[in-house]
């Protein structure tokens, strides 16, 4: 009877769409399964095909590649450890999340995914047949359940896992960031751990796709709950882990544990790496963005230098007749400290010609936010020619309270291909930056020190489209502004929510009616970082056109 069993974990970083490159990544993995003398590998749920696939995996040609790329993984590791690859997989007709065991050369088993999630950021009961709950698989004589993510959310697999007599669970995930996820995960998991008596394995990916990023975060819990293991956030890992037999079955020795950064350092890690990510698997090196001297482009800035390096980020100023003397010597500041490349291209003379064009079908009008808005259209035309001629990826840099209430130009400054701060709203923009100037890490390619200096950090903002505008002119205070959208947008509240709060009704009427009307900026903004369980895109999803307003 074994009475030791080895299984090296890989918190990888997959690619979606990318087969052979995440086969590649699985055999490297085996090889130090090998050399590790483990019994199993295990890699996370859907990794051949990368998390997540969404309507890709619909594609009868992308799921027989990915079938035919785990039975070539499968030749490929024939002598040495068994292998577990998450992984669509067609029976019958039917497209199956599934779990897949290698051995010997052959696939030995398919677990099949039971509870498919349709909430949030997914949509598998679009694109996957349920999967009956079904007993465990063996691996040198041990039997293994592998409840595959949202099955171990549930009581029921498992149960039924450790009723057909499973000796310990496996739990693959694809499973992204959101603030106090990790949490939410342990928590699940102990109770799976009390309610089976069994020792409990949790292994999930990392790495950025689209606006999501998977933290990784792999631990493994023993009978009562005890943790026995947990590797790091964010960063990808290959680790072996023993399990020992005793008189009462089976416990995970005893390994790291590594310790959890704080929220703010978690966001900011999230920011990097969706960035980096979305660039790499997206075919990009380089980005160009608009530097106004103010704080969210100096945010952006950094974030982009600590996610690809200073000598790939090009800022760019725009002046205006509008623009401060402040703002040229803050955005100067930025660009000295973080050792960006610094172009500027006036626009005085463009909005001039625009102007004299438009005259003509303009006259007798007076003069208003149609003539700011030029301002900003020019911005985004001229960017997005930097970007076109360069190829470097234009990001844009409107926070979530702007996000949130259309306070930002369509074809203007909303232009880009990608917002990392599209879900920090404005108050956690001023923390962020100044958490930023006080901490570094080895995972940041920027300096450490000041990057983003405190003038721009504590001056009233402002898009600067006319004289002496603030932002306070058209809307709340921030603080005030993001307090209601808390209530409005991230709890899903009510009018009568926010006066209950101790806000003014007529703000909070003001603010959801804005919140409303902005939702075609939305639907044609550039995707960001998800950082919260209610971002902008697949989080949220209302009609563009929609009458009704909240009287309460």
């Amino acid at each position: 009877m074994t009475d030791r069993f080895r299984i090296t974990l890989a918190q990888l970083n997959p690619t979606v769409g990318d087969l052979i490159g995440n086969a590649e990544q699985a055999k490297r993995a085996w090889d130090a399964a090998r050399e590790a003398g483990a019994n199993l590998l295990a890699l996370p749920e859907m990794f051949i095909a990368g998390y997540n696939p969404q309507d890709l995996v619909l594609k009868p040609a992308f799921q027989q590649a990915a079938m035919d790329q785990v039975r070539e993984l499968a030749k490929a590791c024939k002598d040495g450890p068994a292998m577990a690859i998450g992984a669509p997989w067609v029976i019958d007709g039917k497209l199956y999340n599934a779990y897949v065991v290698l051995q010997n050369g052959e696939v030995s088993a398919v677990v099949q995914k039971h509870h498919l999630p349709n909430e949030a950021v997914f949509d598998e009961k679009r694109v996957f047949e349920s999967g009956p709950v079904a007993g465990p698989f063996s691996v040198d004589g041990v039997r293994i359940g592998s409840p595959i993510c949202e099955d171990a959310w549930h009581e029921d697999v498992a149960e039924t896992l450790e009723e057909t007599g499973a000796e310990f669970l496996l739990v693959p995930n694809g499973s992204p960031y959101y603030r106090g996820k990790h949490d939410i995960r342990l928590s699940h998991m102990v109770s799976r751990v009390v309610e089976t008596g069994l020792p409990l394995i949790y292994l999930n990916m990392v790495g950025g796709q689209d606006d999501q990023v998977f933290d990784g975060g792999s631990f493994a819990l023993n009978p009562g709950g005890a943790l026995a293991l947990q590797l790091p956030v964010f960063d990808t890992e290959i680790t072996h882990i023993d399990l020992e037999r005793q008189d009462y079955g089976w416990r995970v020795v005893d390994a790291a544990k590594a310790s959890h950064p704080s929220e703010i350092e978690q966001d900011y890690r999230v920011m990097v790496e969706a960035l980096r990510d979305y660039l790499r698997k997206a075919g990009f090196s380089k980005v160009v963005l608009g530097l106004s001297g103010g704080v969210d482009s100096a945010l952006v800035a950094a974030i982009a230098v600590d996610a690809l390096g200073a000598d790939n980020v090009r800022c760019v100023m725009l002046p205006s007749e509008y623009t401060s003397q402040a703002s040229l010597a803050d955005a100067r500041a930025v660009v000295d400290a973080l050792g960006v490349r610094y172009d500027t291209v006036p626009i005085a003379d463009s909005r001039a010609a625009v102007t004299e064009t438009l005259a003509p079908l303009f006259a007798g009008t007076e003069p208003g936010l149609t003539e700011e808005n030029i301002q900003s259209r020019l911005r985004g035309l001229l960017l997005m020619a930097i970007s076109n001629k360069f190829g470097e990826m234009l990001l844009t840099t409107g926070n979530k309270s702007e996000v949130a209430v259309g306070y930002a130009t369509i074809y203007g400054d909303m232009n880009g291909g990608y917002n990392p701060i599209k879900d920090l709203y404005k108050t956690r923009v001023f923390e962020t930056c100044r958490w930023r100037n006080e901490h570094h890490f080895a995972w940041m390619r920027g300096p450490a020190g000041q990057v983003i200096a405190s003038s721009i950090i504590d001056k009233p903002p402002s898009a600067e489209l006319r004289e002496d505008q603030k932002d306070s002119d058209s809307l709340p205070d921030y603080p005030v502004l993001d307090a209601i959208l808390d209530i409005l947008v991230d709890q899903d509240g009510s009018v009568a929510d926010c006066v209950a709060a101790g806000f003014d009704a007529d703000v909070a009427r003001k603010v959801e009616h804005l919140l409303l009307i902005s939702e075609y900026k939305r639907f044609q903004s550039a995707p960001g970082a998800r950082l919260s369980r209610r971002a902008f895109w697949l989080d949220r999803r209302y009609p563009i056109a929609n009458r009704w307003r909240d009287t309460t």
